[in-house]
């Protein structure tokens, strides 16, 4: 029986069924559409016919060693700036979160603008606003610039699991003599960060796809490294493998990390399921044995 609508009927069925198969059609026409125009010839700005994407002219680059050594070097950069960037993140985070639940407005007040400011500036300014300003490297612009927007949005998901914890929690602590910064560090920091690691994890990946920014400001990333200077190495030529596997590449880490965002959910989250075999039933029906106790025979007087 479904609370919030009804359940659909018979008629209803039948045009979802139908608007399934449609939407399905449509999407395998258009993927066939998008494969007959890449694979079709071209014609160049002077007049010469070239061969479609799929051609094996396009692809015969990948036999060589040093276009997939430049392929590592930019996997390793990205890798590199978004390691960094995301321990940053979670530090920052874990201070923001800290400062947001204060109880002096002195300190909360200031820490809520200064977050709400690093979260609606866009990454890519304040990458360019750090490199530019401060006259850093691309490589520090880029952490500084992940590490700190990603870490007012982690810092915002940590306030929000504090806030979500029972108060009985905080009271307990305090009742036990512990002061209230061990009782948010020892109970209730502890728990936040457990409930809202699917979404931090979540927000990481985010964080490993923004590296891609720091093509602007020259930081030799996986997309800078592949599409841009391999290209220009290779000829424009290849610029279409070249994506293509820069493609596959970034689907390949963040389908990882999003598998192990998750994973993490289901495992911190609470366990609905069965019980387990040995585990003991409950006293009721099924969970006691009768007892019968045997009722006192009639004795006969002598």
């Amino acid at each position: 029986m479904s609370v919030l609508y009804d359940a659909p009927g018979p008629i209803t069925k039948r045009r979802e069924r139908i608007g399934s198969i449609i939407g399905l059609v449509l999407i395998v026409v258009g993927l066939v559409a998008l494969v007959l125009a890449l694979a079709a010839p071209r014609v160049s700005a002077n007049g010469a016919e070239q061969p479609g994407m799929f051609d094996p002219s396009r692809w015969d680059i990948f036999t060589d060693l040093a276009l997939w050594r430049g392929v590592l070097d930019g996997v390793w950069g990205t890798l590199r700036m978004a390691g960094v960037a995301a321990v940053l993140a979670v530090l920052v985070g874990i201070a923001f979160s800290f400062g947001r639940t204060a109880r002096s407005a002195f300190v909360r007040i200031p820490v809520l603008v200064i977050l709400e400011f690093f979260r609606g500036m866009p990454v890519l300014l304040m990458m360019l606003f750090i490199l530019l300003v401060f006259s850093t490297g691309a490589y520090p612009a880029g952490v500084l610039a992940l590490g700190i927007y990603n870490g007012a949005i982690i810092g915002e998901a940590l306030r929000a699991g504090i806030a979500s914890l029972p108060r009985g929690q905080r009271e307990s602590g305090l009742a036990i003599g512990l002061t209230p910064v061990q009782t948010r560090m020892l109970i209730e920091f502890p728990q936040a960060f457990r409930q809202m690691l699917p979404i931090i994890i979540a927000q990481l990946v985010v964080l490993l796809k923004d590296t891609s920014l720091a093509y602007v400001i020259g930081y030799p990333e996986l997309l800078r490294k592949v599409v841009n200077q391999m290209s220009n190495f290779y000829g424009n030529r290849y610029f279409f493998s070249l994506f293509f596997l820069t493609l596959v590449i970034y689907l390949a880490i963040n389908l990882s990390l999003s598998w192990l965002a998750r994973y993490v959910a289901r495992r911190s989250g609470p366990r609905m399921g069965k019980a387990l075999p040995n585990t003991p039933k409950p006293p009721g029906i099924e969970g006691t044995r009768a007892i019968t106790l045997p009722r006192p025979r009639n004795r006969t007087p002598d």
